[in-house]
């Protein structure tokens, strides 16, 4: 299984502009890079009355729809860790998730001073990295919102 981290943060505190900007990055550098989102309230992914919905609705535990290029799978579950959801993820050499804030994996928060008063980060022995545009002193290393290059260097030497 690839290695994970986990990029955290509050609501509204770039996380997913964050993924936007070192995807690219890494995938300059050859890796290939699954990402996992954490969603905190239940969603509907298929249509009702599209075939796929409709196996789902007469009982499969899993449906995976294919068409070129693309594949996408709707399976039952519940209460998945993320190493059993990094299973899903063997052909990939990283995966990040965004969110997972109570996970247990390597994490890298994201805080934006004009966002929130104070940063998740106190007292997380996950944390391995910061990102910020506030003056924080931590003891791990710390990046501005557009030192993606310096970041995924950390990430490339550390665990790729």
């Amino acid at each position: 299984m690839p290695p994970i981290i986990s990029i955290v943060g509050k609501s509204e505190s770039g996380k997913t502009t964050l993924l936007e900007k070192l995807i690219p990055e890494l995938k300059r550098r050859g890796y290939r890079i699954g990402v996992i989102k954490h969603a905190v309230h239940e969603f509907v992914f298929d249509k009702p009355g599209k075939d796929s919905w409709r196996h789902k609705a007469a009982g499969a535990e899993a449906v995976l729809v294919a068409a070129p290029g693309t594949i996408v799978m709707v399976k039952n579950g519940r209460g998945e860790t993320l190493d059993e959801l990094g299973e899903y993820f063997r052909d990939m050499d990283l995966v990040l998730t965004e969110g997972f804030k109570h996970g247990d994996k390597p994490q890298i928060e994201i805080f934006r001073k004009e966002r929130h008063q104070q940063p998740l980060s106190a007292g997380n022995s996950k944390l391995i990295a910061m990102v910020t545009n506030a003056d924080i002193q931590l003891n791990v290393p710390t990046f501005g919102l557009e030192d993606i290059v310096p970041l995924a260097d950390l990430i490339e030497e550390t665990f790729l």
